[in-house]
């Protein structure tokens, strides 16, 4: 279907949704990702839901083309390395024990969306696949020291707190 009838219908189906719940949305056709897409879901306040995924851009190139967040969250999925399959992602991170990859795109690209999140006073919400770097507990441990880093960077020099 084309990018103007996907739009047509996800505005219909928003339209006809309750109010009382938010909602997130999240696509894996990169061509449909851009400004049509993302009026529909800001007239509605839905979260796109960036997806770390196979045949899906980067974060930052998503974000590039949403333009903006749609809603008073985000979302970010981790999912897989970007132009791998399912089936090789699988392969490669078995047996989901220790990092067997590290995606520092994808790493620097959450920290960056989380951090804007954050300045615009949105939640945001990271969930982390094993399939992504091979272990999602120390995927989560090492975005947290990132983004601790980035907020609460120390003097290379004493150690000290920047505050």
């Amino acid at each position: 279907m084309s990018a103007e009838e996907f739009g047509t219908r996800l505005d219909t189906f928003f339209g006809q949704l309750p109010k009382d719940f938010q909602y997130a949305v999240e696509i894996r056709n990169a061509g449909l990702v851009g400004h049509d897409y993302r009026q529909v879901l800001e007239r509605h306040g839905v979260a796109h839901v960036y997806n770390h995924w196979s045949y899906m851009p980067s974060l930052a190139d998503q974000h590039h083309r949403m333009e903006a967040f749609t809603a008073p969250f985000t979302v970010l999925r981790l999912l897989t390395p970007l132009k791998m399959s399912y089936e090789a992602a699988k392969k490669r991170a078995e047996p989901y024990n220790k990092i067997v990859g590290e995606l520092p795109e994808m790493r620097r690209d959450t920290v960056e969306l989380l951090k804007k999140a954050m300045a615009e006073k949105r939640r945001a919400y990271v969930i982390v696949n094993n399939r992504s770097e091979g272990n999602a507990p120390l995927t989560v441990q090492a975005l947290m020291k990132a983004l601790q880093a980035e907020i609460y960077p120390t003097d290379e020099r004493t150690g000290a707190l920047c505050v």
